[in-house]
């Protein structure tokens, strides 16, 4: 097995498309990891992911080389690259604001702490729902956000409210210093430039199957 080494972008210009493959490319890696594979070819990598080898070779040539010729990829070696490369080789520390239904639900979610980030406060405003325990967490008022932010560390925010208070959660966690938002609720928000926010909308995905579906039925 060849010796590990650290792997740093080739590129500060990578395209969108190309992090969420990767983020796909490390899910079938441990798929296969926790099946015993050992080795995989790029021709075998690129069926397994639905895309074309020379798109998986140049996805990974943004952070370095790997693979050994006429062997393939060292699937062990292969996952930790890509998690170092785009920072998951270590844990992230993770806050969610509206522990409604949806919020409950990823709360109580393993996959979440499995895959490194770890949900370690749970907010609402709703008096009714504050001092709750959840998933071993004790549900607080967002007023105290940026007071447990700074105490615990957390790097991550997650914002899980009804659509008419999503940029108030979102407020909270930029005075808290949160510099990323994964934003649940079905609704824009506006943050400074430096923070990051990615959005979750299942109704787009919806929207997408019914739109596929009804042009089929119209052929």
């Amino acid at each position: 097995m060849p010796p590990k080494q650290l792997y740093s972008l080739k590129s500060e210009n990578i395209p969108r498309a190309t992090i969420q493959r990767l983020a796909l490319y490390v899910q079938v890696l441990e798929d296969l990891d926790r099946q015993g594979t050992e080795v995989i070819s790029s021709e075998l990598l690129a069926k397994a992911c639905t895309v074309n080898p020379s798109q998986i070779r140049k996805d990974l040539a943004y952070f370095g080389e790997f693979g050994v010729r006429g062997v393939g990829y060292y699937i062990k070696d292969l996952i930790g690259a890509i998690k170092q490369s785009l920072g998951v080789d270590h844990v992230w520390k993770t806050v969610l604001v509206g522990v409604g239904n949806l919020g409950r639900a990823l709360l109580n979610h393993a996959e979440f702490r499995l895959r490194g980030f770890d949900i370690i406060g749970a907010f609402d405003c709703d008096p009714f729902k504050i001092g709750e325990q959840v998933s071993g967490l004790e549900v607080l008022c967002t007023k105290r956000l940026k007071e447990k932010v700074h105490e615990l560390d957390v790097n991550l925010g997650i914002i899980t409210t009804p659509p008419e208070r999503a940029q108030r959660a979102a407020n909270h966690l930029v005075e808290a210093n949160i510099h990323g938002i994964l934003n649940f609720a079905p609704a824009r928000i506006t943050v400074p430039d430096y923070v990051y926010v990615e959005y979750v909308d299942f109704f787009h995905h919806m929207y997408s199957l019914a739109f596929h579906i009804t042009l089929e039925k119209e052929r």
